[in-house]
This record gives C-alpha cells, sequence and structure tokens, in this order.
C-alpha cells in the first residue's frame, strides 16, 4: 500500500539517517507536499510479503510549477547545462525518495550486509546476495514508469556512490550541478528513458522488461489524477 512506502520512507529518512525529524510524523509515516503530484512504486519480498524499496516519480502539474530539485537545490543547478538539452516541460519529471529499508542493504560505515535482520525473515543466501540489486530495481522501476508516463527526461538528487553503481550495470547519468548538502551530499543528475535503454546491460535488459510489463499491467488508467500507487 501507499503506507508501506511512507512507512520505508520513515524508517530510512527519519530513523536511520535522520534527514527528516521523526516528531514531525507521529503516525511512523513520512511524506511531503509532492507525493500529492507523484507516482509511487513499491518493491515487495513476496515469500515474507515484506516491504522492501520503493521509489517516486514527480510530474510538475504546470509550467510553473517546481520539482522538488528546482525548489531546494536550485544554487547548486548548472542552467548552461540543462538550458543546453532545451527540454519541453511536459516531459521532465524527477525521481526522488528512492529508499531501501536496512534490512535489505548494507548499514552506512558496515562491512556487511544486515543478514542477522535477514536470516530471521528465512532468506536464503541467494535471496541475500540479490539485495544488491535493490536499488537498481527502484531506479528500473522509475524507468518504466517514466516510458509509460512519457516523463522520459529525468532528473535526481544523488549521493555520489549511487551513479558509480549504476554505472556497473549500464546506467549512465549525466552530473547536472554541483554537490550540496541535501538529506546528505548529493548532486543533481540527469538522464533520459532512451539513454537508459540504449545502454542498459543485456543481462539486465530482462529484469526491467519484467519490470515494465508488470507496472504497465498495474498502470493507472488515467496516470494524470495524483497521486497513484503502483
Amino acid at each position: 500500500t501507499q503506507q508501506d512506502v511512507y512507512r520505508i520512507r520513515y524508517n530510512v529518512y527519519c530513523q536511520e539517517f535522520k534527514y527528516e525529524p521523526a516528531e514531525c510524523f507521529p503516525h511512523r509515516e513520512e511524506s511531503d507536499d509532492f507525493d500529492q503530484q507523484s507516482l509511487h512504486c513499491l518493491i515487495t519480498h513476496k515469500p515474507s510479503r515484506t516491504p522492501a524499496g520503493c521509489v517516486r516519480l514527480v510530474s510538475p502539474t504546470s509550467q510553473r510549477n517546481e520539482l522538488p530539485f528546482e525548489k531546494y537545490c536550485s544554487d547548486s543547478l548548472d542552467q548552461a547545462f540543462i538550458g543546453q538539452l532545451e527540454l519541453d516541460r511536459h516531459t521532465v519529471c524527477e525521481v526522488s525518495r528512492l529508499a531501501v529499508d536496512g534490512a535489505f542493504r548494507r548499514r552506512a560505515g558496515e562491512g556487511a550486509p544486515r543478514y542477522r535482520d535477514m536470516a530471521g525473515l528465512g532468506y536464503t543466501k541467494q535471496e541475500r546476495r540479490a539485495v544488491a540489486l535493490l536499488s537498481v530495481a527502484c531506479v528500473l522501476s522509475a524507468t518504466a514508469t517514466t516510458a509509460l508516463t512519457t516523463r522520459t527526461n529525468v532528473f535526481a538528487m544523488m549521493e555520489p556512490s549511487l551513479p558509480k553503481l549504476l554505472q556497473r550495470f549500464g546506467l549512465y547519468f549525466q552530473r547536472a550541478g554541483r554537490d550540496m548538502d541535501y538529506h546528505g551530499w548529493r548532486a543533481p543528475y540527469f538522464i533520459s528513458c532512451e539513454w537508459v535503454l540504449e545502454s542498459m546491460r543485456a543481462d539486465l535488459r530482462e529484469l526491467y522488461e519484467a519490470i515494465f510489463d508488470k507496472l504497465k499491467q498495474d498502470f493507472p488508467v488515467d496516470y494524470r489524477h495524483f497521486p497513484k500507487f503502483i
């Protein structure tokens, strides 16, 4: 459910990394005003039915409507680079609030995944190895969503480690500005859906196509009526 998305975000953004004050969310569900103009994706571990990761795609509701990175990170943007892209506003979106629950990934500063937590949920060794793909699966879910909405020009504020991880899978984001302290040190990046599909590693395409087909089945008939959960 959409509440599961908000709970993952609360666990990651409020409790674990302290990016947002937990006391502002007494129901333990992190949300903001941009959720009302977003499509939300949730990844769930089927055997345990445990919500594992989430991501959202934020679309501007009008030509003048700002996206989160424009509202909060404008000083970090390379306006010359963005101007050269000559983007149609109707094709632009922002991917944000990507979060993978701590039980499914490495803790910051630790050398090993939280296998104790995962073992308690009955995960196999093969499943534990697969958790490294969760962030990538979130990005692929967002990519499929951009294709389905034709919002194919994508911005994201990302930690430096994530673009490096994604490069290993053939996903090459272009830096669109300088680092700034925004939920930790992040920088704006840009990529188009076309670039992703052209450069994606062959062994990742099967996963992408499975995600795309699943989202296409569940996709809201009129996705422009936000918020939506898929």
